[in-house]
């Protein structure tokens, strides 16, 4: 490994919006990086995470196009 020039890595404290805290190391400028989301937070890794059916989309679709059905 050359000397001086790889950038510095350090410990930083990420913070999501939620207030959940982590630790974690960065080359990033400054103690603490603020994020969004985590995994404490975000729906697809709570499990709360809704999705529409198939049946749902079909309808939705059916219905948006049913002017230009031909009688």
């Amino acid at each position: 490994m050359q000397a001086n020039i790889h950038p510095d890595y350090h410990p930083i404290a990420v913070t999501c919006s939620c207030g959940h805290t982590l630790s974690t190391k960065s080359t990033i400028n400054g103690e603490t990086l603020s994020i969004e989301t985590c995994s404490h937070c975000h729906p697809f890794y709570t499990g709360k995470q809704r999705t529409k059916s198939n049946a749902g989309r079909m309808k939705e679709f059916e219905d948006k196009y049913a002017r230009f059905k031909k009688k």
